[in-house]
């Protein structure tokens, strides 16, 4: 017996390969974007959340609607900004917490440094 998969309807050759490769291209676009907001002034958080404002509504109102190839690219797209976003927005709160946690052990090292009678 001889396993034949099935080609899907209206599906094009790049469509197919970008669909194999979606999840590991959208990923490394939102690593590579999270990294360049991390180093950089000209990528901010802000810029992030632009873009996916952007191309998240073009994916979900055209995108979808559209061929092969081009579904799987405004997929890449929407989803790439939305990972870059939940990235940006997972160091805001972690940097917020490291500043909070800082400024505790400041509080406590004033209050060790001033309650000190000798």
């Amino acid at each position: 017996m001889s396993s034949v998969s099935a080609i899907d309807h209206d599906s094009t050759r790049a469509g197919r390969w970008l669909r194999q490769r979606r999840v590991r291209v959208a990923l490394w676009i939102a690593v590579i974007e999270a990294v360049l907001a991390a180093f950089t002034h000209d990528v901010s958080r802000l810029t992030i959340v632009v873009l996916a404002a952007i191309f998240v509504p073009i994916y979900l109102i055209w995108g979808r609607d559209q061929g092969d190839t081009i579904r799987q690219v405004t997929w890449i797209a929407a989803a790439s900004q939305a990972l870059a976003v939940v990235a940006a927005l997972v160091a805001y709160l972690v940097g917020l917490l490291v500043l909070v946690i800082a400024g505790i052990f400041a509080v406590v090292a004033l209050f060790l440094i001033f309650s000190d009678r000798r």
